[in-house]
């Protein structure tokens, strides 16, 4: 079987031309797979709404409630950074059930990639950094109170540190959060996750990618978990708009490959979200988010996964 993606048409909804956040970029990267010939349309998995009874596992149910019925205060407005409207309510539900849903898929599987997800600002009762609902928190906790996994390490390589996350999981011990990020980028406040990597500005391919294998053969080692949730953001990039690293298409395409290589050779099942990427290229940043599914497929290949 192909390896298992999960996409929906609600993930890029009308939106303000010329916003800084390239809301149809998950179209784009969607198109960008099929015509590469990755994946076709039909063999795509399409996710259900995210129940609020397990958003409300990681978000405040008056939260949830406000945002749904577009009644968000003025400073989170700001905080957010993103127009409420109606679609973009759904979207934003839709896309925590695909991250579900992927998971399902990576623990039947043993790897399934996302074409969204990576919400990891998202906060308690406020939204933060184009956040509303954190998906990676969400899978977290769902999946230990389900008793479907005993340990969830959370491998977050977007070039912001995962504040959300961090926060949202502090006490729970089973749920592992590991930031990659620039020490020198958003958010101004950083929390503290369970292991923190800050990089400095510069960074390119070589030294970033001794990193990523240097704290995954520790860390795997380590604490053994069920499943890897693997945050391929490529904010990490030299040519995006709000990142400060130096990474080329060939060191993102290493470092998923190393991330998938190292989870897969312990036995430990990994999905991919897509995590951070922005640029005024739209086209030009889906095939830089492509770059997790194509890795992933190679992967996918030459174990004989399915």
């Amino acid at each position: 079987m192909p390896l298992p993606l999960v996409y929906h048409e609600d993930y890029s909804p009308p939106f303000p031309a010329g916003h800084r956040f390239p809301m149809e970029k998950f179209r784009l990267l969607r198109d960008h797979l099929v015509d590469s010939g990755l994946t076709t349309d039909a063999e795509l998995q399409r996710p259900e709404l995210c129940p609020a009874e397990i958003l409300a596992l990681v978000h405040c149910p008056d939260y949830i409630a406000r945002y749904m019925a577009g009644e968000l205060s003025y400073v989170d407005q700001r905080r957010l950074g993103l127009p409420w409207s109606d679609a973009l309510a759904k979207r934003t539900v839709r896309a925590v059930g695909g991250s579900l849903l992927t998971a399902e898929l990576a623990l039947r599987h043993g790897l399934a990639c996302h074409l969204a997800g990576g919400t990891h600002h998202a906060h308690y009762d406020f939204p933060s950094g184009f956040c509303i609902f954190n998906d990676l928190a969400v899978i977290a906790r769902y999946l230990l109170e389900a008793g479907r996994v005993h340990r969830v390490l959370i491998f977050d390589c977007d070039v912001h540190q995962g504040d959300g996350t961090a926060r949202l999981l502090a006490n729970v011990p089973d749920a592992v959060t590991v930031s990659l990020h620039c020490e020198q980028n958003f958010p101004a406040r950083k929390a503290q996750s369970d292991w923190d990597i800050a990089l400095p500005r510069g960074m390119g391919d070589a030294d970033y990618l001794k990193v990523v294998d240097d704290t995954l053969g520790y860390l795997l080692a380590l604490y053994q978990p069920d499943l890897v949730l693997y945050d391929a953001g490529v904010d990490v990039h030299k040519d995006d708009a709000l990142g400060y690293l130096q990474l080329t298409d060939a060191g993102l395409a290493a470092r998923d490959e190393a991330v998938l290589q190292h989870c897969l050779g312990r036995d430990i099942p990994v999905l991919g979200v897509i995590g951070g990427g922005y640029s005024k290229d739209h086209a030009a940043l889906a095939r830089r988010h492509g770059i997790l599914h194509h890795s992933a497929a190679k992967v996918w290949a030459a174990r004989g996964l399915g």
